[in-house]
């Protein structure tokens, strides 16, 4: 979905049209437009007047183009090759709903939220203001086995793709996930607190300005040793077009870590690999990026690794990683920045906080209310 945000990001920026097709035919063969390196699913046409790129997702399509008469004429060659249902501008795209005013484009899944609620009889609960406790520590031997783990496991699954506009649950929501082999009753005790903080902000979303930089800026976090059970850390990266946030990951390390430095620099090898997907992304959108994408981590250690080749005996275990930071530093493809830890806005997709450290952190990631003018 990250190419779907990005596409979003730089259509609100640059005011292009966006429509979205149905194609009713769902075993589709044919050639369509030049295929992107980047994402598969993404195709794209240019001429010396007018750009135009398509996603497709199964039997869905969203077409933005800067030539409203480029995109009639792609309509017009899809319906002859299918069969193909035309859905106007842009509104409700893989459960996504959009809503574009003149100061920006807002994202939202208040329907789906709903549907969740719905299927878990949770609609009438009890609203809370933050998803986890601050010093919580689930563990897989913790409590009761559940009797059907089935509507555990559905219910994880249904809210990991709330995550698309929700990037601050996504600790939250993966913590649990890891933990579904045999879950236990605290585990579904969670859960249902998720659902309490969802059914408190239905209305929340992410908001693309339409006066926005298209330039990247990353942020990397870590929680070193974190799961109690097998001492693994926590990672997790959040990336920026400007001030709209396009791309994030919260992921359980598969190894562990000797330091907290090793942790902290492997998050930097992962976001800057990130990065460099999307400079490919951008250069098929034809978005030009001159200047270096800024990496901000809150690490000074790890950050010290990245100039100086002299610490051995504590890199050599992740020398590749070494390299390939300091090669993209090198030749400017990103810079680095120290931040203090209380403004890493990636510390929310690696450990719960409070309310109002989480209430903080979101506010700096482009969340947004449909509720409130824009």
């Amino acid at each position: 979905m990250t190419a779907v945000r990005t596409l979003l990001a730089i259509a609100d920026v640059k005011n292009w049209h966006l429509i979205q097709l149905d194609v009713n035919n769902t075993f589709l063969h044919g050639d369509l437009l030049e295929e992107s390196k980047s994402d598969y699913s993404l195709f794209t046409n240019s001429t010396s007047h007018s750009f135009i790129a398509l996603l497709v997702y199964v039997d869905d399509i969203l077409i933005a183009s800067s030539d409203l008469e480029a995109m009639k004429s792609l309509k017009s060659l899809l319906n002859a090759k299918f069969k193909l249902k035309d859905l106007g501008s842009l509104k409700y795209f893989l459960g996504l709903e959009v809503a574009r005013s003149p100061n920006g484009i807002s994202l939202c899944q208040q329907k789906y939220a709903l549907e969740i609620l719905q299927d878990a009889d949770f609609l009438a609960c009890k609203p809370i203001s933050f998803s986890m406790e601050q010093n919580l520590k689930l563990s897989k031997d913790d409590g009761d086995l559940l009797p059907n783990p089935t509507v555990f496991r559905r219910l994880i699954g249904r809210l990991l793709y709330l995550t698309i506009t929700r990037s601050y649950l996504c600790y939250s929501i993966e913590r649990l996930s890891q933990l579904m082999d045999q879950p236990r009753l605290p585990l579904l005790n969670e859960a249902h607190r998720i659902l309490q903080y969802v059914k408190n902000t239905l209305g929340l979303g992410l908001f693309f300005p339409a006066h926005n930089s298209l330039t990247i800026k990353a942020f990397a976090n870590s929680n070193w040793a974190s799961c109690p059970d097998s001492r693994i850390s926590t990672i997790g990266f959040c990336v920026f077009l400007g001030d709209t946030l396009i791309s994030w990951k919260t992921k359980k390390q598969h190894n562990v870590s000797r330091s907290s430095v090793e942790t902290e620099y492997r998050v930097m090898a992962s976001t800057t690999c990130e990065i460099v997907w999307l400079l490919t992304l951008l250069s098929d959108f034809h978005v030009s990026h001159s200047h270096s994408a800024q990496l901000f981590c809150d690490s000074q250690y790890a950050l010290h690794i990245t100039v100086n080749p002299v610490f051995h005996e504590r890199t050599k275990h992740i020398e590749l990683d070494c390299h390939f930071i300091r090669d993209k530093i090198q030749a400017e493809v990103i810079k680095t920045f120290h931040l203090s830890s209380l403004h890493q806005l990636a510390d929310v997709l690696t450990k719960p906080h409070g309310s109002q450290q989480f209430q903080f952190l979101i506010t700096k990631m482009g969340v947004h209310s449909i509720y409130s003018p824009s």
